[in-house]
């Protein structure tokens, strides 16, 4: 465990430069006094491990000093290929890049090990879009990628949700596979006339959505506070809360109870937290929905085992719904 852990206290330093105690102890999930003895017993072992002492100090490793990763155990070796996406690379351009450094890491690998990866690789495959769809038509995605790579303010059209059309100067920031569909986070240029933010306005986008995008000369500078996988959960959380709007009360069959945990979002089935059907086999619950058109398609599959009381407009919809229904079956 322990050599394992002085490793990665190189490789942190290797990769990243000066840390301080305290951010090797938050990366190690140690304690800082853990870190000093680590570090002494680095530069016991030769390795050049220096500290720059005040304000800005920290530990770095020598200037120009390299380690090389060897020693990879098997299942290391099995989840570097099994970390691997090649549609996803193939889609940002990257397809034959990673192609080439399969074949340099299989190379580079002792013979029980390329075994070993090369077993996963035909025996493991991702296909990250879902059941009854289509991948999403991308192709301003290499577009978008370049500039993560290079740091490029990129122009572009978008259309929005609702079928407007924007065009907008942004610095992109990062991408994001989620369920089959491609997002990019980017840093929105205020328009011309517009007064400029006080903080830096990042917005998320969908790929496909795009119409156009072209890279400008001009480069940019990543925020230093600028975390991808932070925003992204943050955002995540946002929109789906955004979305359900609309509070609902309903009662429910212990059939109807069901359903819902399994069909519907996790935050409308949250409202069935601590329910159960009581005597009579329903339950009174309260559930968050989008919208009163997407709760009548929602609550519709549920047929006889929900009914709504609440909000009146609602159930109105429903019943109408429903009636249209019965009508054309009822001949």
């Amino acid at each position: 465990m322990r050599a394992s852990r002085l490793l990665s206290l190189v490789l942190l330093l290797q990769t990243r430069g000066r840390m301080t105690a305290a951010d090797l102890a938050a990366e190690l999930e140690v304690s800082p006094r853990t870190v000093y003895r680590d570090v002494e017993a680095l530069s016991g072992a030769g390795i050049p491990v220096y500290a720059d002492r005040g304000t800005g100090g920290g530990y770095r490793l020598l200037e120009g000093y390299r380690t090389r990763l060897t020693g990879l155990t098997g299942a290391e070796a099995e989840s570097l290929f099994l970390a691997g996406l090649p549609q996803a690379a193939a889609e940002l351009g990257l397809g034959a890049e990673m192609a080439v450094a399969h074949l340099k890491l299989l190379a580079a690998l002792p013979d029980d090990l390329r075994e070993r990866a090369e077993r996963v690789r035909s025996r493991f495959h991702l296909d990250a879009v879902g059941w009854w769809r289509a991948a999403e038509d991308t192709p301003h995605l290499a577009t978008i990628a370049a500039g993560v790579w290079r740091q490029r303010t990129a122009d572009i059209a978008y259309r929005r949700f609702d079928g407007t059309a924007v065009e907008r100067t942004v610095d992109p920031l990062g991408l994001v596979l989620k369920g089959g569909g491609w997002y990019f986070l980017a840093r929105v240029h205020p328009r011309p006339g517009a007064r400029t933010a006080a903080r830096a306005d990042v917005r998320t986008f969908r790929v496909s959505r795009l119409t156009a995008a072209a890279l400008r000369a001009d480069s940019f500078e990543r925020p230093a506070d600028f975390d991808l996988a932070r925003r992204w959960r943050e955002w995540s959380a946002d929109f789906e809360r955004s979305r359900h709007t609309l509070r609902t009360r309903v009662r429910l069959t212990e059939r109807g109870v069901e359903l819902v945990r399994a069909l519907a979002s996790p935050i409308t089935a949250a409202g069935l937290d601590d329910r159960s059907p009581g005597a009579d086999g329903w339950c009174e619950a309260e559930l968050l929905v989008e919208s009163v058109p997407v709760a009548v398609s929602q609550f519709a599959a549920y047929g006889p085992h929900i009914e709504v009381l609440e909000p009146a407009e609602l159930r109105a919809e429903l019943a109408a719904y429903l009636r249209a229904a019965a009508d054309r079956y009822g001949a």
